[in-house]
């Protein structure tokens, strides 16, 4: 029998899917967890995470490692919070190629919204 995960095991799966160049959302992600109203603390989840990229990160992911917690921002655009400070979210973000403008980003540009296949694979998170 499978082990049943943790919210913020859920919260950061989920997060694993977020493609460089592309973020998402606290709200979609917990949506796509099937907490529609848990968004804050979907952000206290990510906060929680220890196991962020490298301060000078390389472009690489090594699947099952890092977990993307910078590419999660706020419905508004709006950069949001981060473990190591707004400055370095958005230094790794624009080095993913993601373009920031007064610390919001475009979402019709750069949302990824997890799609019918991915949601697939969330099976098993709701």
């Amino acid at each position: 029998m499978k082990k049943k995960l943790s919210f913020k095991e859920k919260v950061w799966t989920a997060a694993k899917f977020i493609p460089p160049g592309k973020v998402s959302t606290y709200k979609e992600i917990s949506r796509i967890i099937n907490q529609p109203q848990a968004f804050r603390a979907v952000g206290q989840a990510l906060n929680k995470n220890k196991n962020l990229y490298p301060p000078k990160f390389s472009g690489k992911i090594l699947a099952g490692e890092k977990i993307p917690c910078h590419r999660v921002i706020r419905s508004s655009g709006f950069i949001g919070g981060y473990v190591k400070g707004q400055r370095e979210k958005i230094r790794i973000l624009k080095k993913e190629g993601v373009q920031i403008k007064n610390c919001r980003i475009d979402l019709k540009r750069f949302c990824f919204i997890f799609g019918s296949k991915n949601i697939r694979r969330f099976g098993k998170l709701k």
